[in-house]
């Protein structure tokens, strides 16, 4: 890991010096999680690539802008940003600001966890399937701050600290925003019945 790291410091001292084959093997590492993070948020392949594409673009633009601290969370932040500017041009962007909500929501990885990772086993590989389905046009339907928040602390596995530099606000508020969104997730979730966990079901609802 520390011989990871320090190629990779190698490689930024590189491309802030114009080196594009340097910044060419960042690219190669990054790829993959800035183009998840870009599809979980938009839905969309085509969108997605463009936004990954878009993020790259402006990241070797405003590779000498970063000075240190972790460049993935970074990098994300413009990812973010470059999806942004996606939903606002599909007019997609939602018009309720997140802002003025507390920050005080207590969190319950628990039942998220429960959710993204039903029973095991290979009879239940067809439910396991039907859930993700479900989780993923939920996570849709979540406002983008929201959604943001959630994939990358619930789907990509970030820590608060590293989600908070990659959406630019504080720890509180994407504490506040992810238990939100989980609270959303779980609601939403509730109108497919039958494929959640026990635990997650509606009140009074009889187990078959």
């Amino acid at each position: 890991m520390m011989a990871l790291m320090l190629d990779e410091q190698r490689l930024l001292q590189d491309a802030r010096r114009g080196d594009l084959e340097a910044f060419n093997r960042l690219v190669l590492a990054h790829q993959t999680a800035v183009y998840n993070v870009s599809y979980r948020i938009l839905g969309d392949p085509a969108a997605a690539s463009d936004a990954a594409q878009e993020a790259f673009i402006s990241a070797f633009r405003h590779i000498k802008d970063h000075r240190g601290g972790s460049f993935r969370a970074w990098l994300l932040r413009i990812t973010t940003n470059a999806c942004y500017d996606s939903l606002r041009r599909e007019k997609r962007r939602p018009a309720e600001s997140l802002d003025d909500f507390d920050e005080d929501d207590t969190d319950r990885p628990d039942e998220w966890e429960r959710l993204a990772d039903p029973q095991a086993g290979p009879e239940r590989e067809a439910l396991r399937a039907e859930l993700n389905r479900a989780i993923e046009d939920c996570l849709r339907r979540l406002p983008a701050e929201f959604r943001i928040a959630a994939i990358l602390v619930d789907v990509e596995g970030r820590d608060y600290q590293e989600a908070a530099e990659a959406i630019g606000k504080p720890v509180g508020t994407v504490k506040s925003r992810v238990a939100r969104a989980r609270a959303r997730l779980r609601d939403c979730l509730r109108r497919y019945g039958e494929l959640l966990p026990i635990a997650l079901r509606l009140t009074g609802e009889t187990p078959q």
